[in-house]
């Protein structure tokens, strides 16, 4: 296989990560709380639409609305019940982050209790075909997951600075004491970012299933993962940084799957994570933040 189509191949699976990390950007963003339940949000996402497209027997649009209006209630739901009370109560981050783990935790146990462990066969639902870019080939499925993810981040790029709930969520993220007595309400303000970046997890989980036809109660774990590393690459809690993290991220994963060896490219992976951590931990289009003491 070609370069190029290595590159287009890590563009594919690059979007899907970029999509993920911009439910942790956001999140971070505005509460500083690393959510490692978002990476369970996928798995509930792909359970949803295996349930109305095989057991119901729902079109695919119906399926795909149902999952996202449940994914996005799931995340207020977590905001609500796990994470709201103790930063009202300022309780130390570690807390809120075992309590993510925690919740990560449940909703595994809790699909394998309902589904069992072994994997559900994804239906087929994407066009077929391919077209042919030079030496390489482009399937459907990769320009349909390229072109959702380019219109999605967009659209979050534009909800962010030019509505009046972006401007709620800057002014959070940049205070939230002081937007609170602008007249901001903090939770709304924060219950939408987590049910925003739920339902953008959801519709990578239809993408991710599409590709990688198998659901399991554990497939959000190694996705999560890797959509996190995407995120702290572009600079965790920057919308264009989660963009830049998730494509640089898939194709530099393809490529080492392709020309050193698939036993190996989760370790270039996470390898990645701890150069950018010693080399620059902002990211790259991070900015360092002094905290008044």
């Amino acid at each position: 296989m070609n370069v190029l189509s290595q590159i287009i191949n890590g563009l594919h699976i690059g979007s899907i990560y970029a999509l993920v990390a911009l439910g942790y950007s956001m999140v971070y963003g505005i509460i500083k709380l690393i959510n490692f339940a978002h990476g369970e949000i996928i798995m509930v996402g792909a359970y949803a639409v295996y349930v109305m497209l095989v057991l119901v027997g729902t079109p695919l649009w119906i399926a795909v609305l149902v999952s996202l209006l449940f994914c996005a209630c799931m995340g207020m739901l977590i905001e609500r019940v796990a994470y709201r009370r103790l930063r009202n109560k300022n309780a130390p981050r570690i807390s809120l982050l075992i309590t993510a783990i925690g919740v990560s935790i449940f909703l595994q146990n809790l699909a394998q209790t309902i589904f069992s462990s072994s994997g559900k066969s994804f239906p087929n639902v994407m066009p077929q075909g391919s077209i042919r870019l030079g030496d390489a080939e482009i399937s459907a499925l990769t320009l349909i997951t390229l072109a959702t993810a380019a219109v999605l981040m967009i659209g979050l790029q534009l909800l962010v600075s030019k509505t009046k709930m972006g401007k709620a969520m800057r002014a959070v993220s940049e205070d939230a004491g002081a937007a609170k007595l602008m007249g901001i309400n903090t939770n709304v303000t924060i219950t939408w970012t987590f049910a925003i970046g739920s339902a953008l997890a959801s519709i990578a989980a239809l993408l991710y299933s599409s590709a990688y036809p198998l659901v399991t109660p554990y497939m959000g774990s190694t996705l999560g993962l890797k959509a996190f590393i995407a995120a702290v690459l572009g600079g965790i809690g920057s919308v264009p940084g989660a963009m830049l993290g998730g494509f640089l991220l898939g194709i530099a994963e393809t490529l080492a799957k392709g020309y050193i060896s698939s036993v190996v490219a989760d370790a270039i992976v996470f390898g990645i994570l701890i150069l950018v951590l010693l080399i620059r931990p902002a990211g790259l289009l991070g900015r360092n933040v002094k905290e008044k003491v």
